[in-house]
């Protein structure tokens, strides 16, 4: 009786004990509870995130790089969660107001999926609706709305959204509001991470290639003609391709209506550029080794000024889809597509050009500013930057465009997702 009495004693002991732990990894047995109790990050970077648990959000829409940011804001939400987020729809059409009439794509036709799982790995996740169960009747979650809806009441409901009563479900419905449009509660540097995961599918990405050959063997011909030092190996090779640039140049129909009431409403007389001004601004970005190509990235269908191709500075040579002879490229796609390779074009550009209030320019930036970090540049000011970017909305040095780095340090995406005029040659970053 003795012996079985200390047994019993060390087992309710070892059991109290672990139960009570607070060390990350132990927490396991709270889950039964009536609140769910998440792990540290470091244990979850380790675990990775669950796969039996799924956060379902409604179809993405608007343009490349709301969708891009809609996307990352869902499965940041279902990284919180603890939750793999089931994969969802695209618009390959845009349409800002006929919701009925978007014409839905799926992630993975844009998109690699197993690349995205596999670079994010333990970070975020992505599921397909094949890996359900269907053990349960979807929890349907309304998105609350209006000025009450603020960004502390949101974010409780997501924290009331990892107790058990709700985590329980195999499945949480988002219903509502559409992704672009929530609360942003994450760093720049976690959408940054995101960003990074996508990898457009082979079919999109030879495309771009296409497209950016066929600029750079413009920009060799045209300096063929010229006397322009080249550095050439043995072999009569060189080490880089022949530069080019790439200017967001917005001044479609729609933009210009935007821009308009943009500047009266935040009273910003920063937004808005002209023709005229966005040329004049290209014209004095220092350090350019001229004849160089200048790709403008446009909207066509949106585009009323056919004249975007003259006015420009001798040595500059500016080309838009079909003078590049590419449109028979773009025109077999539908809009989400065409943007997708134009988005290759200007990000892989050796000098990139564009509207800080554009969440497409934003986004190019966003991921020149990581390739820069990447290569331990964290500050552009100067001359000679590869990769370099600029903001002609923006007066710099020398009557050129401003200088631009993403603030890698950011507590959220609010000036990328709505633009901003104060923009600096260097970013704020730590490590991650």
């Amino acid at each position: 009786m003795i012996c079985r009495f200390f047994v019993l004693a060390i087992i309710i002991l070892v059991f109290r004990t672990v139960h009570l732990s607070p060390f990350p990894g132990f927490h396991w047995f709270q889950q039964r509870g009536s609140h769910w109790v998440p792990t540290s990050t470091a244990s979850n970077l380790q675990l990775g995130v669950r796969r039996d648990k799924f956060l379902e959000v409604p179809q993405i829409i608007w343009g490349l790089n709301n969708q891009k940011i809609a996307l990352a804001r869902a499965i940041l939400t279902a990284r919180f969660l603890n939750r793999t987020l089931l994969m969802p729809s695209l618009s390959a059409s845009l349409f800002y107001k006929e919701i009925d009439l978007l014409e839905p794509i799926s992630f993975d036709k844009l998109f690699h999926f197993e690349k995205f799982n596999y670079l994010c790995n333990r970070f975020v996740r992505l599921g397909r609706y094949s890996d359900l169960s269907n053990q349960t009747e979807p929890f349907e979650l309304q998105k609350g709305s209006g000025r009450k809806w603020t960004k502390e009441r949101d974010l409780s409901q997501l924290k009331q959204c990892r107790e058990y009563s709700i985590d329980r479900f195999e499945v949480i419905r988002i219903a509502g509001k559409h992704p672009f449009l929530w609360h942003d509660h994450w760093p720049v540097k976690n959408y940054a991470k995101i960003f990074e995961c996508l990898v457009l599918v082979d079919e999109i990405e030879n495309e771009a290639m296409k497209v950016i050959s066929r600029i750079r063997e413009i920009g060799t011909k045209a300096r063929s003609k010229v006397d322009v030092a080249e550095e050439f190996n043995s072999d009569g090779s060189v080490d880089q391709p022949v530069p080019y640039i790439a200017v967001h140049m917005r001044i479609e129909k729609d933009w210009m209506i935007h821009c308009k009431k943009l500047e009266q409403k935040s009273n910003i007389n920063q937004i808005c550029s002209n023709k005229e001004e966005i040329m004049e601004r290209v014209a004095h970005i220092t350090g350019l080794q001229q004849p160089v190509v200048v790709y403008l990235a446009v909207a066509d269908s949106l585009l009323e000024d056919n004249s975007i191709l003259s006015g420009w500075k001798d040595g500059l040579l500016p080309y838009e889809k079909k003078r590049l002879r590419v449109w028979e490229i773009y025109k077999k796609y539908p809009y989400l597509i065409q943007s997708a390779i134009d988005y290759e074009v200007c990000s892989r550009a050796d000098v990139f050009v564009g509207n800080s209030f554009s969440t497409f320019s934003s986004i190019i930036v966003l991921s020149r500013t990581q390739k820069l970090i990447g290569l331990g540049i964290t500050s552009a000011c100067g001359v000679g930057v590869r990769f370099a970017s600029y903001a002609y909305n923006i007066l710099g040095e020398s009557r050129g465009p401003k200088m631009w780095m993403t603030d890698m340090s950011a507590p959220s995406l609010q000036s990328i997702s709505y633009g901003t005029s104060n923009v600096s040659c260097y970013s704020n970053w730590k490590a991650r």
